[in-house]
């Protein structure tokens, strides 16, 4: 594995960054224009215990029957072949989750088995879950290999890398983590499961996206970006927005390198959008 940087902006300067990036003031026309973007960027996703074929099926409706369809539709990966069924013939991709989600916590052989399962059953993409014990113990090579061996599995399905920053603790852990993820081969890197709290953080995603910058100038390969959890409101949506426009540019404002993990997200900006 390669050696990494360090990363060495302090706390305050990050928070100062956020507060300067996400202030933006624009138009009434420019909210609605952004707005309809970040619907389009939306991963509706439900991982759930309680979640049925009902329930998913509903999940699969909202995402292509709204005038701007969602990204993505995520769920567990028991649900993809049915997703996969619903979705056909539609620009919305099918996502599912993989890697011991949302612990991370299972033997490595049994987690790359479960991206396989998940490819095998049609997903377009695989959010897969590094294990966080591993990576705060310091086997760094471990977390690295999991990664690389998923990635070699994915080959032409999309891997998003959750790394759950709010386990990281530490800025440093989070720059290092994205790092990893990757140079592992990560085409996404991603904040959160959504089962902790905090999920995506303003701060961790800068981190993030600090990372892939950085990655970009070396290689000229672009590394995706997703915040997940806990994003249900509009205003919160567009400060991310203008994160990713600020530090990585409009290059990375499509589907292809930047999503959001949300499902009541949807719901707000619709009814902001038809005035509701």
């Amino acid at each position: 594995m390669t050696d990494f940087s360090s990363y060495l902006i302090s706390e305050d300067e990050i928070a100062k960054r956020v507060s300067a990036t996400i202030s933006s003031e624009i138009s009434a026309e420019e909210r609605k224009e952004i707005l309809k973007f970040i619907l389009s960027i939306i991963d509706l996703t439900s991982l759930e215990g309680a979640d049925t074929l009902q329930k998913i099926k509903l999940l699969c409706d909202k995402a292509i029957y709204s005038d701007v369809p969602s990204a993505a539709v995520c769920t567990y990966a028991t649900f993809t072949s049915k997703v996969r069924k619903w979705l056909k013939d539609t620009s919305v991709n099918v996502a599912a989750v993989a890697g011991g989600f949302p612990g991370g916590q299972v033997p490595a052989d049994v987690k790359l088995m479960e991206v396989s399962y998940a490819i095998d059953q049609g997903a377009d993409e695989v959010d897969f879950v590094i294990n966080r014990g591993k990576f705060l113990e310091g086997n760094f090579d471990e977390v690295f290999e999991e990664i690389f061996k998923a990635a070699q599995l994915c080959q032409d399905v999309h891997l998003k890398v959750i790394l759950e920053t709010g386990e990281l603790h530490t800025i440093s852990n989070i720059w290092k983590a994205s790092e990893i993820a990757i140079s592992a081969g990560a085409d996404f890197i991603k904040t959160s499961t959504g089962k902790i709290q905090p999920a995506a953080t303003l701060e961790a995603t800068l981190v993030m996206l600090d990372t892939i910058k950085e990655y970009h100038h070396k290689t000229k390969r672009m590394i995706g970006i997703k915040p997940a959890g806990g994003i249900s409101d509009v205003d919160t949506a567009l400060q991310y927005y203008f994160l990713v426009q600020h530090i990585l540019g409009k290059e990375w404002l499509n589907k292809s390198f930047f999503r959001i993990g949300a499902s009541r997200l949807f719901d707000q900006i619709l009814n902001e959008l038809s005035g509701n």
